[in-house]
């Protein structure tokens, strides 16, 4: 079976960084959206932060990123290790992404 995905657009901006209730650093963000056949959207990219945050975060599951427009994006990180540049790191995203009407293309 062929998965089919058709592209959304990017989702980009500064936000903030969450873990559980607490408030860790401001981050900035690229996303990549995709329409699934399902209908699900689909999100990958990268964020930035402060290295030394980066590195105290890095693994987590518990970590949302709150966007300039209110969203509350969950994160999970794509790699195992945190590969250099140390304040970059490719992540999966969920939660409150937006409709597929509402991505630039």
């Amino acid at each position: 079976m062929t998965l089919i995905m058709q592209y959304l657009g990017g989702l980009s901006g500064a936000g903030t960084l969450i873990c559980g209730d607490e408030l860790i650093a401001p981050v900035e963000y690229d996303f990549e959206g995709f329409l699934e056949l399902s209908g699900q959207v689909v999100c990958a990219g990268e964020i930035r932060l402060a290295p030394e945050t980066l590195r105290e975060v890095f693994g987590r599951r518990d970590l949302c990123l709150r966007t300039a427009d209110g969203r509350c994006l969950s994160l999970r990180f794509s790699d195992k290790r945190q590969r250099p540049p140390d304040d970059a790191v490719h992540v999966d995203v969920g939660g409150d992404l937006p409709v597929p009407s509402d991505w630039r293309h």
